[in-house]
C-alpha cells in the first residue's frame, strides 16, 4: 500500500497544529486562572540556549506551511512572525490552518520525486527528493518544535498529557 505524500503531511501537521492551539488556549486560561503573566509562559524556556514558547510555536507553523507549500510546488507564504500573546499565536496557527486546507491533493501528485532546495543562507544550499525532505527533515523538524512547545508548558505546571499533545485523530 502506497501513502501518498498529501496523507503523509498535510493531515498530521493538522493534527498537531490542532492541539497545539488547544494546549495554548489551556496555558492561557491556566495562567488567568492563577493570575499568572501570561509572559511567564511565552517566554518560558527548557534551557537557557533554547527558543522560549512564544517561538517555538512560530517555527512549527513555520514548518508546516513549508512542507505543505513545498510539496504542494506552491510559494511558502511569508509571515512576519511577530506574534506576542496567546491570541496572536492563536491566530497564527489559524492562519497556517487555512493555508493548508487550501492545499488540494492533487498538488501533491509527484512531491515525492520533487526536488527542494533550501536555502538556509548563504552559501548553505540543501537539495532533497520530496520523499526525504518530508520523513527525514520537514517532519522532524515540525515534531521537535510542537514537542518542545508542549514541554516547555508541562515543565511549567501545565496539566497536559500525552491525549493533549495527540490531539484529534
Amino acid at each position: 500500500m502506497t501513502v501518498s505524500m498529501y496523507s503523509a503531511s498535510v493531515p498530521v501537521l493538522q493534527q498537531l497544529l490542532g492541539s497545539l492551539a488547544t494546549i495554548l488556549a489551556r496555558a492561557e486560561a491556566h495562567a488567568s486562572e492563577r493570575k499568572i503573566d501570561a509572559d511567564a509562559y511565552l517566554q518560558a524556556r527548557l534551557f537557557p540556549d533554547m527558543f522560549p514558547l512564544l517561538r517555538q510555536v512560530q517555527i512549527a507553523c513555520d514548518f508546516a506551511k513549508g512542507i505543505g507549500a513545498r510539496l504542494a510546488d506552491v510559494p511558502v507564504p511569508v509571515y512576519d512572525d511577530s506574534e506576542r500573546s496567546f491570541e496572536e499565536l492563536q491566530a497564527l496557527i489559524a492562519k497556517t490552518r487555512t493555508f493548508l486546507d487550501g492545499l488540494e491533493p492533487a498538488l501533491f501528485e509527484g512531491a515525492a520525486e520533487r526536488e527542494i532546495v533550501l536555502r538556509a543562507g548563504t552559501p548553505k544550499e540543501r537539495r532533497f527528493g520530496g520523499h526525504d525532505y518530508l520523513l527525514r527533515y520537514g517532519l522532524p523538524q515540525f515534531f521537535f518544535h510542537a514537542t518542545t512547545a508542549y514541554a516547555i508548558l508541562r515543565s511549567n505546571g501545565l496539566e497536559i498529557g500525552k491525549r493533549d499533545f495527540m490531539g484529534q485523530y
